[in-house]
């Protein structure tokens, strides 16, 4: 009878326990996505085509910039707001990384059902995230028209440059907190949400824009605030959500707000992915010097062109950073053998979607660039079909690279991520001042294909290499 009695405890404690983890496992699958069970390919491409979507979404808050910039106010108000663009680069590469290295610590915990340190990894990233933008926000305001002189910024583009740069700066906060906020659904397998926010401010930015610049005749400022309010919206709608994301996966225990482990965790991954982006966009910036010298008309058929080509580029690196979370989530469930799989996976979903983009760019890029600016403006609209004619055929390459850098990234294998990301970025300067004396405005943009084409070698083999040896 006492053995009985013995017996029986374990047996129920069993089940409590049993009940419990049945409890976390509803509230994770009622509010969240496991990338770590079904079929790789099935799994990701219902993970990564919202993310394409929203991202498409995204990129109309700079596209309409421009758009409206040009088609209302006048070709000096899209250099303008193009121009500024460059420099705005490596403040959205701050929060970018920030994304990352959210996106990745917590999909590994999220992986691992390690769920009280996941939340922790969130509350971390929150409060240094808050305090590395309010410094950007000092550094931005101090030194907005320094940049813009560094990059020889015309004299006739200044005014409106710097007003662009300044209201841009003042709106840091949703930028960085919206992003830690779609990294954190996209670890926790969530890609939707994210994607209705955008879609709705996006939209919502466009009929702002116009309004703002042709109701309020506010030109170049209205271009500024209306991203502003609408980026804010899509900001404060997304922060509301990520708590209830959180509460719907039970934890025990007070949760640390801070953990400077975690804190250093995500700094491995988050600093190479700042210093990836932000030595992108210092290179984008002494391009932009390089284009600068060639007048407006360079600079306007750029800034058109480099927004379509962005839209894609942007969108691929998207598609990769969803690689890295189902990268994370698997490595962390001990599941390497899915990635091999959901790497072959999404080259076929991204090399699906560079044929409509090298199809529209090469052969129609033109009507893509009337969006930006009329049939006048016709030495612009040579400059950047000459430029979407050049790149967009080695869409296809440099899209491999992406997605094999996303699995690096989402591994943890920062130091080979890095080396692909800044060969190519070395070549692209260095190749664009080199062509630039010789074939004129047309040698900045054979740049692209050779940085391309070297980095992805690069990439591809490390991915191969690493990947046999984190599987093994």
């Amino acid at each position: 009878m006492l053995k009985d009695s013995f017996s029986a405890r374990p047996c129920a404690q069993s089940a409590r326990r049993s009940k419990s983890k049945s409890n976390i496992s509803e509230g994770v699958k009622h509010m969240t996505k496991d990338l770590t069970i079904g079929n790789p390919s099935t799994v990701l491409w219902k993970f990564c085509l919202p993310l394409f979507g929203g991202i498409i979404f995204q990129q109309l808050y700079n596209i309409a910039d421009s758009l409206v910039a040009g088609k209302f106010i006048g070709e000096n108000a899209l250099a303008s707001v193009g121009n500024s663009y460059e420099i705005t680069l490596i403040f959205i590469a701050f929060a970018f990384g920030c994304n990352i290295g959210c996106s990745v610590i917590v999909s590994q915990l999220f992986g691992a059902k390690k769920f009280e340190e996941m939340k922790s990894a969130v509350y971390t990233t929150l409060i240094s995230s808050a305090v590395l933008c309010a410094a950007l926000m000092a550094i931005g305001f101090l030194f907005c028209e320094g940049l813009l002189n560094i990059i020889k910024t015309p004299q006739e583009l200044m005014a409106d440059s710097l007003l662009y740069l300044r209201i841009y700066v003042a709106g840091l906060p949703f930028l960085f907190f919206y992003n830690v906020a779609t990294g954190i659904f996209s670890a926790l397998g969530d890609s939707r949400t994210p994607f209705w926010f955008l879609a709705v401010s996006s939209t919502a930015n466009i009929a702002v824009d116009i309004l703002f610049v042709t109701a309020f005749d506010m030109g170049v400022a209205g271009v500024a605030w209306a991203t502003f309010l609408c980026q804010g919206v899509s900001c404060i709608l997304a922060i509301v959500v990520v708590p209830k994301k959180l509460q719907a996966i039970p934890t025990q225990g007070r949760i640390p707000l801070f953990s400077r482990t975690l804190l250093g965790k995500i700094a491995v991954i988050a600093i190479p992915s700042i210093l990836q982006q932000s030595f992108i966009s210092v290179g984008n910036i002494m391009i932009q010097s390089v284009i600068n010298s060639f007048g407006a008309s360079v600079i306007a058929g750029y800034s058109a062109s480099i927004k379509l080509n962005n839209l894609v580029i942007t969108s691929f690196s998207t598609l990769g950073n969803g690689i890295s979370n189902y990268t994370a989530q698997n490595l962390g469930a001990g599941k390497p053998a899915r990635i091999n799989e959901g790497f072959h996976a999404s080259l076929k979903l991204v090399w699906l979607l560079c044929i409509p983009f090298f199809l529209f760019y090469f052969f129609a890029g033109r009507y893509g660039l009337l969006l930006f600016m009329d049939h006048s403006s016709e030495n612009a609209l040579a400059c950047g079909m000459t430029f979407l004619r050049i790149v967009s055929p080695f869409y296809f390459v440099v899209s491999a690279k992406l997605m094999a850098d996303g699995i690096l990234r989402g591994a943890g294998l920062m130091k080979q991520f890095m080396i692909t990301t800044f060969t190519d970025l070395v070549l692209r300067v260095v190749l664009a001042f080199v062509f630039s004396g010789i074939f004129g405005s047309t040698g900045i943009w054979m740049a692209w294909p050779f940085g391309w084409s070297i980095a992805t070698v690069m990439s591809l083999a490390f991915y191969r290499k690493n990947f046999k040896r984190q599987a093994s």
